[in-house]
């Protein structure tokens, strides 16, 4: 198995509540309740909704980022959750998006961030994130 500093994952959420995409605040608590159920840390989060419609913003966390980016005529939303260190389950952060957003498809890719090897990191090195 390739040991990572992270794990990145690229989700894209199809047939969605498209009054959910376009609600700024709905939109930012349900990304930093994502980061908090997937066990991350929320430093700060921005979001910022854009006339006629969409939303777009960020949750910073201890571990990285999560972002998102919504197109509600479409009913299509683009998130990236971006998780570092073994505590953080970026998945329970995908699961509870699907759900709040009522995706009724998803395309997803996970990506290994900061191998290991390629750093010349020991595979038996601790990695710790903490929370300032």
């Amino acid at each position: 198995m390739l040991k990572a500093l992270g794990k990145h994952l690229l989700a894209e959420f199809y047939d969605c509540d498209q009054s959910a995409l376009d609600n700024v605040e709905y939109v930012e608590n349900q990304m930093n309740s994502a980061a908090i159920i997937s066990g991350a840390t929320v430093v700060k989060s921005g979001f910022h909704r854009f006339l006629p419609q969409g939303v777009s913003g960020v949750v910073i966390i201890s571990e990285s980022h999560l972002t998102i980016h919504t197109w509600p005529e479409y009913g299509y939303a683009a998130v990236d959750v971006f998780t570092c260190g073994d505590h953080v389950d970026p998945w329970k952060a995908f699961d509870h998006l699907k759900t709040v957003f009522g995706a009724k498809r998803t395309v997803t890719d996970e990506f290994k961030r900061g191998n290991y090897q390629a750093i010349g990191i020991s595979e038996n090195a601790p990695f710790k994130v903490e929370a300032i």
